[in-house]
C-alpha cells in the first residue's frame, strides 16, 4: 500500500521505535525517589531539554500530555478559567473558524457558562484576516480571555500569520493559543511566540498517545488534570517515559536537516499536484502551494463523491483521506471548507493528500497511475445527495 495520509498520522521513525523499546524495558516510576525512579526521571528531563532545544523554547515551558487534543483542551480551558477568575469581565474568546475540533469544541462548550465566541473571517486560501482581528480587539477591549488561531490548518494546510497575530494581542494583554500539531518541523515555526501551543508526537514520526503543551507562563493557566502534582502541578499523572523518549528521538531527527526535509516534501507535493492536474484537468487545488504546508495538497474532483473516490483509491492500493466528514451516513460539509467559501458540492468531492518522511517519488507515481480510473469510476457512480443543513 502507498500511504499518503501523513497529516492524519505519520509512519513512526525507527529511531523512535528504538528509543521507546529501550526505555520500556526500565523499571520504576519516574516520580519515585529510588534509583530506578531517578533513572526514569533523568530520561524524561533529558528528553525535555532535547525537545526544547529543537523547538527553540525553554525546558520549563514544556509539559508532557497524552497528545494534541489534551494539550489544546488544557490550554484553552485552563487559560480561560484562570483569566475569568482574575477578572469576570473577560467573557469573550476569539477563534478562527478553521480550528481542529480539539480547539473548537471546548471553546463552543464555554457558551453555556456565559462566554461570547467570536469567529475570525478567513480568505479563500484559509488564512485568517488580520484586519478582522484588529476590529474585534478594539470592539471587546478589556473583555477578551483568549485568542486561538492554529499555526497551520490540518485540512488544507494554510499557515497562519501567528507573529502578526501575537504582535496585535500583546499590547492588548491578550494571550494567544496556537495548535501547532500540523506545523512542527515546518519553516518559520517559532513556538515561543504564543503563550500556549500544542503538538502531537505521532504527526512527526513519534509514538501515538503522547504530546506537548507549551506554556510560556506570560498569563495564568489553571491545571487541567489534577492529582499527583506531576509537571509542576499543571498536568497530574504518571509520565509515560517510553513515549516521551520516543517523541524526543523523533523530534531530533525531524530537526536534523529541516531544509532538506522541506525541499523533499515540496518536491513530492508539487509533483503530485502537477500530475493530478495533467490527468484530471478539471480538478481544483484548494491548498496554497506557496504559503501552505510543504507536504499537503487538498484537491476537489468535480462530479465525484469524496468518500467513494477515497475507497476506490484504497482498493487500488493508495491510502488518502476525504476532505469532508461523514456522520451516521449523512454527508456534512467540512467546517474548514465552509469558512473558506468553498461550495458544498466541491467540498463533498475533495481529498487530502499528505506526504511524509517515508514517501518517495515512486509513491506519487503509483497514485498518478491509478487516479484517472478511480475518478472515472467515481463519476459514473456519482449521485448528488442533499447536504445536511441545505
Amino acid at each position: 500500500m502507498v500511504y499518503l495520509d501523513h497529516a492524519a498520522s505519520t509512519t513512526i521513525r525507527p529511531v523512535a521505535v528504538q528509543a521507546w523499546t529501550d526505555a520500556a524495558m526500565l523499571t520504576g516510576n519516574p516520580s519515585s525517589s529510588h534509583a530506578a525512579g531517578r533513572k526514569g526521571r533523568r530520561l524524561v528531563e533529558d528528553a525535555r531539554e532535547s525537545i526544547a532545544a529543537n523547538l527553540g523554547v525553554k525546558p520549563d515551558t514544556i509539559f508532557f500530555t497524552s497528545g494534541g487534543t489534551e494539550a489544546d483542551n488544557a490550554a484553552v480551558l485552563g487559560t480561560v478559567n484562570a483569566r475569568r477568575r482574575e477578572d469576570p469581565r473577560r467573557d469573550v474568546v476569539i477563534v478562527s473558524p478553521i480550528e481542529h475540533k480539539a480547539v473548537l469544541e471546548p471553546i463552543e462548550g464555554l457558551v453555556a457558562s456565559g462566554m461570547t465566541i467570536e469567529k475570525l473571517r478567513v480568505d479563500r486560501s484559509g488564512r485568517v484576516q488580520v484586519a478582522h482581528l484588529k476590529e474585534l480587539l478594539t470592539q471587546y477591549r478589556g473583555r477578551i480571555a483568549l485568542v486561538a488561531v492554529m499555526w497551520a490548518n490540518n485540512e488544507v494546510g494554510a499557515v497562519q500569520p501567528i507573529e502578526e497575530i501575537v504582535s496585535l494581542c500583546r499590547p492588548a494583554r491578550v494571550p494567544v493559543h496556537s495548535d501547532a500539531v500540523q506545523a512542527v518541523g515546518s519553516p518559520g515555526l517559532s513556538l515561543a511566540l504564543p503563550n500556549t501551543a500544542a503538538m502531537s508526537a505521532h504527526k512527526l514520526g513519534g509514538p501515538k498517545g503522547v504530546g506537548i503543551l507549551i506554556h510560556q507562563n506570560r498569563y495564568p493557566m489553571d491545571p487541567f488534570i489534577r492529582g499527583g502534582g506531576q509537571e509542576n502541578g499543571i498536568r497530574g499523572g504518571t509520565l509515560d517515559v517510553p513515549c516521551i523518549v520516543g517523541m524526543a528521538a523523533a523530534i531530533k531527527e525531524v530537526f536534523a536537516e529541516p531544509e532538506a526535509t522541506d525541499a523533499k516534501y515540496r518536491q513530492l507535493r508539487n509533483s503530485l499536484v502537477a500530475g493530478v492536474q495533467d490527468s484530471v484537468p478539471d480538478a481544483v487545488v484548494n491548498s496554497d502551494a506557496d504559503a501552505g504546508l510543504p507536504g499537503l495538497a487538498h484537491i476537489s474532483f468535480p462530479g465525484c463523491e469524496g468518500d467513494a473516490l477515497m475507497l476506490l483509491l484504497d482498493s487500488a492500493g493508495v491510502e488518502v483521506s476525504v476532505g469532508s466528514a461523514c456522520s451516521s451516513g449523512a454527508t456534512k460539509t467540512s467546517h474548514v471548507l465552509q469558512a473558506m467559501g468553498i461550495d458544498e458540492e466541491a467540498a463533498g468531492g475533495s481529498l487530502r493528500f499528505s506526504v511524509g518522511w517515508s514517501n518517495t517519488q515512486e509513491d506519487v507515481d503509483v497514485l498518478l497511475r491509478v487516479l484517472p480510473e478511480a475518478v472515472a469510476r467515481a463519476r459514473q457512480a456519482y449521485v448528488r445527495t442533499p447536504v445536511e443543513g441545505s
